[in-house]
């Protein structure tokens, strides 16, 4: 199971944060809500929604990026980094792109003729 994985953020939460040098980090994001839509090998996508929690307590003042300058791009790293950096969350993620679209394929019905119906003639 291969997917590409591309991720949209849906909301933030925000508050201020005290680092360990005792600096208050203001606006800081503790909380991302996003998707990710998984596309396998054969053009089949589904998406899957979570939820990355994050602290600002170990981040120097100088490498803190002020709510105003962030950027999906910045957030979107962050999330992916938790998400590449724990392979069975990983796993978990592509196993529940792989269900959905499973489910997705089983229900994809046709609508057939009945097998001892005549034939209409399309005139």
């Amino acid at each position: 199971m291969a997917f590409t994985l591309s991720y949209k953020v849906n909301n933030l939460k925000v508050k201020d944060e005290i680092n360990a040098d005792g600096e208050t980090l203001e606006n800081a994001v503790v909380q991302t809500y996003w998707t990710v839509t998984g596309t396998d090998e054969n053009g089949n996508e589904a998406e899957w929604a979570g939820a990355t929690p994050f602290t600002a307590a170990n981040v120097p003042a100088g490498s803190f990026v002020a709510f105003a300058d962030l950027t999906e791009a910045n957030v979107i790293s962050w999330i992916q980094a938790v998400v590449d950096g724990d392979a069975s969350y990983k796993q978990h993620i592509e196993e529940q792109l792989q269900k959905r679209i499973d489910d997705e394929l089983v229900t994809e019905v046709e609508e057939g003729s009945l097998p001892w119906a005549t034939p209409v003639d399309p005139e």
